[in-house]
């Protein structure tokens, strides 16, 4: 980076964290805190909830994981527009008719007071895990391509968030949001631009597909039943559903976007907007990372896209096996290239078996690249300090750098921190406003005026940022970035889910029963995750159904010995519809 790029970088970030603490300097009652101002239409919101999902993690991490698995990971996102249809017709008509200000006082009116804190508390841990992620997340990459301090990249990206957020609360999150989002889709798009102007000016983009395609990076659907395949079409339908309806339906992050809606219809209709854009958006990313592949199949790539990890292999014992393997990878890449020529020349001279020869060769020479990466790896990782996380996540940020020209790499990088910005803005509010509503207001402090409250989720706000600073000051991560956000989540979102569904769905089961039954589906998923091994998005559905299934079994066994436990708010919630 240069000047230029400082200043783009600079310039951009300040304008949006001025903007919104100007604009949100006189909040004072606690709904518009909470809440917002409730005038915003439906591509506001439907711009905040993509902004509160779109994380930093999102733009450097999705490209690494096109490049190197392909289109695969977007099967992750095919259960989200029915998922997002149903929060639209079921959770949002409930959440607003009872005005509450987070999704877990509905669980209180529904059951008691332990089920809200319990769903409460499953939120603050798992989001409050992941706030920390957020910041970590862009900050290794970053620290590690640019040589800066890994503590002080985190400090920076955290405490400008934490003071606007704690400054303006919810409607400082939306009216810096859409600017965010702004910047980060100029930039994407910037982005793909470039790289398909370096393609090869004899390589049309149906040629560069037709690369991708035949080396396995275009494959979006795996029909496959093996429940050990991390992304296929069934865990995509099932335990993608279940992990978009728990996120979208009961994570306050998600929840406090779309209830400062001006209507009930601007709330549907943004987030009927996200079911129609989420699946494009994220298959635009991966098909980014599928083409940066290509374009390395003509461009030497790095054995190791982490130059930081390199660097710390080539000062160790290893530094002259090392050497070796990377002399193989370049050696290997070469008669790739090659071949891939052949392949594409003979294609367009209709040479078909020349063509499948030659096809057959760079699948081959592939396949031995990609054995080398692997033992390098596995080098670096057993190196001190390690490898500092998944290579992947070191592609997208390590091309731009490469390859594109000054002022657009500040703009990328603006992209980063913006998506930061965004997204953990909307952490720390709904971490604040619910450690505020659901357990300092519910618990502690009942009787205090708007003011009392409004200072409190400052603080709280204030916390929860300072937390998530302190847990990404000690994160180390081996997954890739975005797979681990979303194992995360998880572990946690389905039996949450449950909490609601049967809510709203099984009027006859009450607060003790739902309540120990979630704790053990908690427990379950907890052996499962460190037991077996399956793909982290069957968890969302083993997490929701075994807490309906034993909430069922444990209110008969209460009925059998003569006691529906304590239920005090089902009577007053009749249906999901709106009638009370």
């Amino acid at each position: 980076m240069n000047a230029l790029d400082y200043y783009v970088v600079i310039a951009l970030l300040a304008a949006i964290a001025g903007y919104g603490i100007w604009r949100t300097r006189s909040q004072r009652s606690l709904h518009s805190y909470l809440k917002g101002s409730s005038t915003a239409g439906w591509l506001g919101i439907g711009i905040s909830v993509m902004a509160t999902q779109a994380s930093a993690i999102t733009f450097l991490s999705t490209p690494g994981q096109g490049y190197q698995d392909g289109m695969g990971f977007v099967q992750n996102y095919f259960g989200a527009p029915v998922a997002l249809i149903i929060v639209a017709a079921v959770f949002l008509p409930l959440f607003r008719r009872l005005d509450v200000y987070t999704a877990y006082e509905f669980l209180g009116k529904r059951f008691d007071s332990k089920t809200r804190l319990l769903g409460a508390g499953l939120f603050l841990i798992q989001r409050g895990l992941a706030a920390g992620i957020t910041i970590y997340a862009p900050a290794i990459v970053l620290s590690a391509v640019f040589g800066w301090r890994i503590d002080l990249t985190i400090l920076c990206s955290g405490l400008v968030v934490v003071a606007y957020t704690a400054s303006g609360g919810s409607e400082a999150v939306t009216v810096t949001q859409k600017y965010q989002m702004g910047i980060i889709l100029a930039g994407m798009a910037a982005a793909f631009v470039i790289l398909v102007h370096r393609l090869p000016s004899d390589l049309t983009f149906n040629d560069a597909l037709t690369v991708a395609g035949g080396l396995g990076r275009l494959k979006a659907v795996d029909a496959s039943l093996s429940p050990e395949r991390r992304y296929t079409l069934w865990s995509g339908l099932l335990g993608g559903f279940f992990l978009a309806l728990s996120y979208f339906g009961t994570d306050q992050s998600q929840v406090q976007r779309y209830l400062h809606g001006s209507s009930l219809r601007e709330s549907r209709l943004g987030l009927l907007f996200n079911g129609v854009a989420k699946v494009p958006m994220q298959a635009f990313i991966l098909l980014l990372g599928a083409l940066i592949f290509v374009f390395y199949q003509f461009e030497q790539p790095p054995v190791a896209f982490s130059s930081a990890a390199w660097e710390r292999g080539l000062h160790s014992p290893e530094a002259g096996q090392l050497r070796a393997l990377e002399g193989e990878f370049n050696e290997a890449h070469a008669k790739k290239a090659e071949h891939i020529r052949q392949w594409i020349a003979a294609r367009r001279a209709g040479e078909a078996a020349v063509a499948e020869r030659a096809h057959r060769d760079a699948l081959a020479d592939q396949r031995r690249q990609e054995a080398l990466e692997g033992r390098v790896h596995g080098i670096l990782q057993a190196t001190p300090g390690g490898a500092g996380g998944n290579d992947a996540d070191y592609v997208f940020i390590t091309f731009v750098l490469r390859f594109l020209p000054h002022g657009f790499i500040g703009l990328l990088v603006a992209v980063i921190f913006a998506a930061t910005m965004a997204s953990k803005s909307a952490e720390l509010n709904a971490l604040g406003s619910t450690t505020t509503i659901d357990f300092y207001r519910h618990i502690v402090r009942r009787d205090a005026g708007d003011h009392h409250y409004v200072a409190a989720s400052r603080l709280f706000t204030v916390f929860w940022g300072l937390a998530a600073i302190a847990f990404a000051l000690s994160a180390r991560l081996a997954e890739n970035l975005i797979q681990a956000v979303n194992i995360l989540g998880s572990i946690f979102y389905g039996v949450v889910l449950g909490l609601f569904l049967v809510a709203f769905f099984f009027r006859r089961i009450g607060g003790t029963a739902v309540f120990w039954s979630a704790v053990a589906a908690q427990a379950l998923v907890f052996v499962l995750y460190f037991g077996i091994s399956i793909s982290y998005l069957w968890y969302n559905l083993i997490g929701c159904a075994a807490c309906v299934v034993l909430s069922l079994l444990a209110q008969a066994t209460l009925d059998l010995i003569g006691g529906r436990g304590d239920d005090p708010g089902a009577a007053s919630i009749e249906d999901p519809s709106g009638a009370t």
